[in-house]
């Protein structure tokens, strides 16, 4: 379905109309990501099968090394209204801010999954420099 979902979007993107500009994968690959790209925004879609989730989400900046406690502060004011059906959260791994959005799998429809990307998408473009600034890296 997911791999479907993709196809479809990236067809509807080329065929204008659409904001992103077609790069990226086209199919989930054996680990279930595939990456998007939508206007400036780089889009990681994962299948997270285990829980029967789709996790959409777009990286921001790399964690700040200090004022940690007031920047941690901002990113969940931020994600209670600013960033709509998204939220911000922290890719531990990486040690980078992420934009995020989850959904159940079933009963999943393509206009919905449309709206996460493009609601992810304006969500990284509206704050990726502002929280770089206000962290003090930009």
């Amino acid at each position: 379905m997911v791999n479907a979902y993709l196809a479809r979007y990236a067809a509807s993107s080329r065929g204008g109309g659409g904001s992103a500009d077609g790069a990226g994968t086209n199919a989930l690959d054996e680990t279930g990501y595939a990456q998007l790209q939508h206007g400036s925004a780089t889009i990681g879609v994962n299948v997270l099968e285990a829980q029967g989730v789709l996790m959409v989400f777009s990286p921001i900046m790399a964690v700040p090394p200090s004022g940690r406690e007031a920047f941690y502060r901002r990113l969940l004011e931020l994600s209670f209204i600013a960033t709509s059906d998204a939220a911000f959260a922290i890719d531990r791994s990486r040690n980078e801010v992420v934009v995020r959005c989850l959904r159940r799998l079933s009963a999943l429809e393509y206009e919905e999954f449309e709206d996460i990307v493009t609601t992810v998408s304006q969500v990284a473009d509206t704050w990726d420099d502002a929280l770089l600034r206000e962290a003090g890296g930009g």
